[in-house]
Parts: C-alpha cells; structure tokens; sequence
C-alpha cells in the first residue's frame, strides 16, 4: 500500500517539499500536491525581478534571518546544511552563476527556466498536481490527516498519513498569498508570532519634505535609531519616494521593526556621504562655497533637488554659499551625514518581499515536523523566520521543503 503525502501550496517550499518526497520514496510513496493558482510557482516567476535569486553563499548565517527564536532558528539551519542544497540543485539540472554579493542566479537568468525545471521534475517522478484547488481545513481522521479543499466550486475531502503545509505568509497578494498559513498553524495549536510585512519600503512621517524628490535615486548609507541608540547600519542605493524611503538597504532595516520586539519609536537616518567624516566634508562644503568660478552648489556631488532639500533641512534657506560662516556649513555637513526621519511605518503586503513573523520555530522539530504531531510539518513562509535581501528566503524555502519533504517519505 503506497504512503500518500500531501503538499499544500506549490510556492518554492512545496516545490522543493514534493519533489523531495518523491526522489526519497520512490514507488513507495504517492505525492499530491495542491495550488490554489492555475499553477504552480507564480511567486517564484517574480523573484529577482524575473531573474530568480534562489540562494546565496552566506545563508547558512543566523544573523541574516529575522525571527522570535534565534536559538532554534540556528538548528533548522544546521538541518537544511546537512540536506546539501548545491547537490540537490546539481541533481535536478540547474546550472547556476554567483555575483559579486554571493547571490546566486539561474546561469541562464530566467526565473521561468528555474521554475520550468521544478515543474519538469514534478511531471517525471509522477506528482499528482491539483490546480484551481483551495485548502479550507485541515483536520485529523483516525491515524490519519484529512484536508478539505475546493476546486470549480466543488468540495473533496483528502486523507493522508504525511501533510507537508506550504502556504505562504501574506506577502504578495498579487500572486494568490493571503496568511492562511499561518492562519492554520493557529488552528492546529500553534504558536503564531504576530504578522507583519517585511523586506519592504518605509512610509515617513515628513513625508512632504520628499515628496518633491520622488523617484530620485542616490547611493548612501540608512541607519535605524531608537532614540540615540544605533540599532543597523546598511549601505547602497537609496530610492526616495512620496511617502519615504525606498531601496534594498532601506527594506533590509524594515525587519527590525516586528510588532512587539520592535523599537517602540524608530526614526531613520540617511547619510549621503558615508566616505566622508563630518568635519571633513564641512571642510570641503566651505571651499566648496567659496571658489571660483561660483558654479552651482551642487553641480558634480548631488542631484540639485536632493541639494537643495538638504539645503533646507540644515535651516539654510534664502542665504547664498557666501553668507555662511563655519558653523552652518558643520551643520549643513551634518545634514548630510545624518538627514533623519521619523514616524515610521511599514508599507502594505503588496510591496513586502516576504513575511515577518508567523509559526514559532520553537513548535518545530530539526525536521519541520510539528511537534506533538507525528507526520505534520510546516515550512517555507509560514514559519517565523524572514531572510534578509539577496536569496536567503528561498535558500528558507527551498531548504525547509527538502528537509520536510525527505522526512516525509521516511516517516512510519
């Protein structure tokens, strides 16, 4: 008699999860996975802007995740170590590139090649694949699971001795998410770290002073504060919008900001100038100010616009390079180092990248298994663990879905 496996959600984790399962069981294990999309892998098609950045060189480090249990978040990263991600890739044919940041890329660059090739191997080791199919429930029937689904309007009842749940987080609504992931881990008893969206941009409380320099870009550095206590430092491209601050280095620092463990008051920092000590580049705006020809004042450093904003936020207006005296260019120099804002807020689902908070990772097994019930298991965004930018939450998902995938078809 075949052990049957269900995999709810055909994201990057249900992918990896009923691909492993079948590689590990072999004819002894039937695998059904179930997609409430017409198919498989739409989010995955997004990732990278199109060019799928499915891992990286430093995802086995801690410290780049965002979660409420560090402790057993180093273990479940041990456990996805041990399953040798590279060789499993090598395995299904992937042929991949890594950058100068040690993010890694399809070779080819094409997300749909990555996600043509999972689909490929779901076909070859004969996973039964339900589209157009929307998880309702999950309950428990004798020693076995039962999951209620709806597909064209019509209800089935399913039953396996192994669910592996996939579902996502509320990132992305725009690809079929809604939380329902986690909204079930709650039913089964589990405990749900509150969810909020990450990796995304940050809505300002001054927002009228950007507004006239959206869509301006400018490398930099962003710090976090919580009063006068540096909580992050990241560096790269700042994109300026409407309503605040945009670019990787700014979404990295929304992480921090998780309902309950967050800072109570966070304000950012922008420094323009992050090669540059203070007193130093006040030196230099001084003679700056007072050379000849007396060209724009900005002309070669910044964009007029940003200049000009800055210009103002250092209470210079309507005074000329000429009329200032030493103290105003340290405090223009300051400015630039450390323009700061406040009243922060993240922005919604549709802009988050992934999924703070959801399962504890305390209510896991080194294996994904929930714990108290055997064959049950929970992976990918659904769980409290989000990844910094630059591959690490598919190195999560794809990681946790082998993991759970092999130790399903292992499992009784």
């Amino acid at each position: 008699m075949l052990k049957e496996i269900l995999v709810l959600g055909g994201g990057a984790s249900g992918l990896a999860a009923a691909i492993a399962a079948a590689q590990t069981g072999g004819g002894r294990v039937r695998v059904t996975l179930l997609e409430q999309n017409p198919a498989p892998g739409k989010k995955l098609l997004a990732t990278g802007n199109g060019r799928c950045n499915f891992d990286n060189l430093a995802s086995s480090e801690p410290g780049r995740y965002f979660t409420a249990a560090p402790s057993s978040l180093a273990g479940l990263l041990a456990a996805i170590d041990g399953a040798d991600l590279p060789a499993w890739w090598e395995g299904l044919g992937l042929l991949h590139r890594a950058d100068e940041a040690g993010r890694l890329y399809p070779y080819s660059n094409q997300a749909a090649d990555l996600t043509g090739l999972l689909l490929g191997w779901l076909e070859a080791l004969g996973v039964s694949v339900q589209t157009g199919c929307r998880v309702l429930e999950l309950g428990q029937k004798g020693r076995s699971y039962a999951v209620q689904a709806e597909r064209e309007g019509r209800r089935q009842l399913l039953t396996a001795q192994n669910v592996i749940c996939a579902l996502g987080g509320s990132a992305g609504p725009q690809f079929g998410t809604g939380g329902f992931g986690p909204a079930l881990a709650r039913r089964a008893g589990g405990k749900v770290e509150p969810l909020y969206p990450c990796l995304t941009p940050l809505r300002c409380g001054d927002a009228a002073v950007l507004k006239p320099l959206a869509g301006l870009r400018a490398r930099g550095a962003v710090s976090l504060w919580e009063g006068s206590r540096l909580l992050a430092r990241e560096e790269g491209e700042i994109q300026f919008a409407e309503y605040g601050l945009s670019g990787i280095c700014v979404m990295q620092l929304s992480g921090l900001l998780a309902p309950g463990r967050g800072p109570q008051d966070p304000a950012v920092s922008v420094d323009l100038f992050p090669q540059w000590e203070e007193e130093a580049l006040a030196g230099f705006l001084a003679a700056r100010g007072g050379g000849k020809p007396a060209l724009p004042f900005w002309q070669g450093m910044l964009d007029r616009r940003l200049g000009d904003a800055l210009w103002k936020a250092a209470g210079l207006s309507g005074r000329l390079p000429a009329q200032l005296v030493p103290g105003d260019w340290r405090r223009l120099a300051h400015t630039c180092k450390a323009w700061r804002f406040g009243g922060l807020s993240l922005c919604g689902w549709k802009q988050a990248q992934t999924t703070g908070g959801g399962l504890s990772l305390e209510e896991l097994g080194p294996d994904f298994q929930f714990r108290g019930c055997p064959g049950l298991y929970f992976v990918g965004e659904t769980l409290d663990c989000a990844g910094s930018c630059g591959g690490f939450n598919l190195h999560w998902a794809f990681g946790s879905g082998v993991v759970a995938g092999r130790s399903a078809a292992r499992h009784r």
